[in-house]
């Protein structure tokens, strides 16, 4: 009998993990479970995932705001700072914002606008054009853009962040001072000591501040890059892609994911005789269409992953040859003709006309946006994720 169902994704539950856990025998046991429970057969080339919170977790890869303080102070010298392009989050940056700004006397933050670089929007573009603003060009003190365009509101929380960002600098002992512009250079006019927040265009930030005559010029990928006072630290990426644990506590990336995912594919292997794909996720990458936000508030979708799932998919576009090379064919004989077509495509297709319109992105981005959609961000208890039929194509 034709397998009627294609790809099949499961949010598997597993217990609450805890610093210390052996998560990679816990990610075993929820797989065999899952697979026993729901009466499903594991296959080569099936990929479980599991999110780098856990991973994290486990590690027990935590650090303090005052251990991020000390940091901040040894590398920036704990006078005036400039702190640019942070996103606007109270769970991504407003704990990291706490610990540099109790690092600091004075905070001059710059924001950009019209959104942050996740998508966070301060105010519409359209109002841009009503006010006559160019966001290219134009700097605005908080007191000129609220005069413009009033305190600004997120669309769903209605936080205004620009006086949240404010006053949590202030309530940490700092001077605070809010300017809007797009050009990272345009700090050096308040400060050449700068921390560029912004996640994957910092390079560029970076480049541009050093060439332009900044003399400390670090991004939130420079700092607890090494343990202070035997906190947590991401040698890699430092604070990026850390979230709030509690009032005065980052959880950090994850680190030694590849040594983490390579593990579980051998335990696994040794379990089912099977060969699966394993990686650790973070965020996705997909746009919503109200809020607007990219996600993407993690430096990589996955920070690690086994070599299976090394590259892009080598897909055709079924629509493409019914309605082209096939328009003549219909029912059996337009099946047999795809199938026989996608079974001697070739291994690289490339800018081929038959692959276009098909997702040009990496599979452990395209996997890794699947699973954040699946295990979501809230209460569904479901930190690990099992695909079936990812690899699959209509001939299978």
């Amino acid at each position: 009998m034709e397998r009627m169902v294609g790809t099949v994704v499961r949010g598997l539950r597993a217990p609450i993990i805890r610093e210390g856990d052996d998560l990679e025998s816990i990610v075993v046991d929820a797989v065999l479970k899952a697979s026993k429970e729901e009466n499903f057969a594991l296959r080569d080339k099936d990929v479980v995932a599991v999110t780098e919170a856990v991973v994290a977790r486990a590690q027990g890869n935590y650090a303090t705001t005052d251990q991020l303080a000390e940091d901040v102070r040894a590398k920036l010298g704990g006078e005036t700072i400039g702190v640019i392009f942070p996103i606007l989050s109270r769970n991504r940056f407003a704990i990291c914002l706490r610990g540099i700004a109790r690092g600091a006397k004075k905070i001059v933050l710059m924001l950009s606008y019209p959104s942050d670089e996740v998508g966070n929007h301060l105010i519409e573009v359209d109002r841009l054009d009503e006010k006559g603003i160019d966001p290219y060009k134009d700097v605005l003190t908080q007191a000129q853009f609220e005069e413009l365009f009033g305190k600004s509101r997120h669309t769903f929380t209605g936080m205004d962040y620009v006086n949240y960002y404010k006053e949590l600098i202030e309530e940490e002992g700092a001077e605070a001072e809010i300017i809007f512009a797009n050009d990272p250079r345009v700090i050096l006019d308040y400060t050449k000591r700068v921390l560029t927040c912004d996640i994957h265009t910092r390079v560029r930030s970076k480049r541009l501040l050093k060439a332009a005559g900044g003399e400390i010029v670090l991004g939130m990928d420079d700092l607890l890059t090494s343990s202070v006072n035997g906190g947590g630290y991401n040698e890699k990426y430092g604070i990026l892609g850390s979230n709030k644990s509690t009032e005065d506590t980052i959880k950090l990336f994850p680190n030694n994911c590849a040594e983490f995912v390579n593990a579980v594919q051998k335990k696994l292997h040794v379990a089912t005789g099977k060969t699966i794909e394993v990686m650790v996720y973070g965020d996705g990458a997909f746009k919503d269409p109200v809020g607007k936000i990219w996600e993407l508030a993690d430096p990589v979708v996955s920070p690690g992953y086994t070599s299976g799932l090394e590259g892009t998919p080598n897909e055709v576009k079924l629509k493409y040859l019914a309605d082209n090379d096939f328009a003549d064919l219909s029912g059996d004989e337009l099946k047999e003709a795809i199938s026989d077509y996608i079974r001697k495509k070739d291994d690289n297709l490339g800018s081929s006309m038959a692959a276009q319109g098909t997702t040009p992105r990496r599979l452990t981005d395209l996997i890794g946006s699947l699973c954040d959609l699946t295990s979501g961000s809230g209460d569904k208890g479901t930190p690990i994720v099992y695909i079936q039929g990812y690899f699959d194509n209509y001939t299978k």
